[in-house]
């Protein structure tokens, strides 16, 4: 089951797209900005039909 959805890049600031695999539940990974390529870490939160995406910095994690 994929979502598409937005962030702010924690690094450069731009607006960025990326597809959500709420499939495997609450997950924590880390993905380069498709932009700058820093390395961003994403915390997914599944609670049934509803789900939270959170963003944040490398060195924030």
């Amino acid at each position: 089951m994929l979502e598409e959805d937005g962030y702010d890049c924690p690094y450069c600031g731009e607006s960025v797209q990326t597809l959500v695999d709420l499939s495997a539940g609450d997950q924590v990974y880390t993905e380069d900005c498709q932009v700058c390529c820093q390395p961003v870490v994403f915390v997914l939160q599944v609670d049934g039909d509803q789900w939270w995406l959170e963003t944040r910095r490398e060195d924030d994690a």
